[in-house]
């Protein structure tokens, strides 16, 4: 169960919270989609933008890790594509990394 308060620092502009340039790029793209959505509150660029956030900081963790399986200190995409291989939260992503020559091998080397 979420606890109270959990997003506050999400409204306050804290250097946590999301920036202008997010927050306007995600209302331009409400407004190209040519849905029947009519309005979007103002809350919804917000938590968009923190969703975005998250996702790209738990991406970078995993694939952190693969660099330091490979015990260096320089992530390359095959350590991405290792964390999307290895992570099944990250299956939506195996067809973008697919054609990267055998992620696994990058791990093993």
């Amino acid at each position: 169960m979420r606890q109270p308060g959990a997003y506050s620092n999400l409204l306050s502009g804290d250097k946590m919270g999301p920036s202008f340039a997010a927050t306007s790029k995600n209302q331009e793209d409400h407004e190209e989609s040519g849905e029947d959505v009519k309005m979007i509150s103002g809350e919804a660029p917000i938590v968009f933008s923190k969703a975005c956030e998250l996702f790209i900081e738990e991406l970078t963790k995993r694939a952190w890790a693969m660099t330091l399986q490979r015990k260096t200190r320089t992530m390359h995409k095959e350590d991405v594509a290792a964390a999307v291989m290895e992570t099944d939260i990250f299956d939506f992503l195996v067809g973008l990394v697919s054609h990267t020559p055998n992620p696994s091998a990058a791990i093993e080397s």
